[in-house]
């Protein structure tokens, strides 16, 4: 129903937030008449690494962004959706810690400037107090009514993905808003018939999980399809690309 897309640099192989990239992606995926909805991250420019000889100081791999840079690739390839990460947290990559950093101030311009473009947030969220930030940017008319919101789940430091701390982020949402969850790793699978259970949306990928059943790696067709199996199977079916956007209010 819907595509979340990132990009990496050709000759690294590296993840990348270079503009140009995401355009010749999102031209590519256009081209090739993709129906589902184009999800394009904007999570990006936001890695703090501390110099361990001076936390004061960024560190090698600290990438650290303007709103203004952050959305360049948005304002290029005007997605119908796009991340924004409403979080700061200890998050951890491989073996080296960092601070995922989104403060207020950069959160509110990238939310305002996705409304003037016309772009649907996609509300990413790693722990209560971030749901609680996210409703008070509602409030303030930052984002637009329904809001969607995705809960995160599974990471190192983060919320544990279990059954009861769903249920309490669920509880937390504003009345009205469109909501999905999903895990990390192997409790990726798990997370879809929760969110199902719970009347949410779900996510599943490669970016979250590398396998389909231990030592076996997956694609990304073999986890939608594992996904859609639970699904159906309590009952419930997975909607169109259109169907999805009339339940997001993209075609208003």
């Amino acid at each position: 129903s819907s595509v979340h897309l990132h990009v990496r640099d050709p000759g690294t192989g590296k993840g990348s937030r270079d503009p140009e990239l995401f355009l010749d992606m999102v031209t590519r995926v256009r081209e090739n008449g993709v129906k589902g909805i184009i999800n394009i991250t904007c999570g990006h420019g936001g890695r703090f690494y501390p110099d361990p000889e001076d936390e004061s100081r960024g560190g090698p791999g600290t990438d650290i962004a303007s709103a203004e840079e952050r959305v360049k690739n948005i304002e290029l390839c005007l997605p119908e959706v796009c991340s924004i990460d409403v979080c700061t947290q200890n998050q951890v990559d491989g073996n080296k810690g960092y601070v995922y950093l989104n403060t207020e101030y950069t959160l509110r311009k990238m939310a305002k400037r996705f409304q003037e473009l016309g772009v649907k947030p996609e509300i990413e969220v790693f722990a209560p107090g971030d749901i609680l930030l996210a409703n008070k940017m509602l409030e303030e008319g930052l984002f637009d009514a329904p809001p969607m919101y995705q809960i995160v789940m599974g990471t190192r430091w983060g919320l544990p993905a279990t059954p009861e701390t769903m249920i309490y982020m669920k509880n937390l949402l504003p009345k009205g808003a469109n909501w999905a969850a999903f895990g990390i790793a192997r409790m990726q699978m798990p997370m879809v018939a929760q969110a199902a259970l719970l009347g949410g949306n779900v996510r599943v990928g490669l970016e979250d999980n590398l396998y389909l059943s231990r030592g076996v790696f997956a694609t990304n067709g073999q986890l939608v399809e594992r996904a859609r199996t639970i699904i159906e199977s309590l009952g419930f079916e997975v909607a169109t690309p259109d169907e999805a956007r009339d339940i997001l209010g993209l075609s208003i």
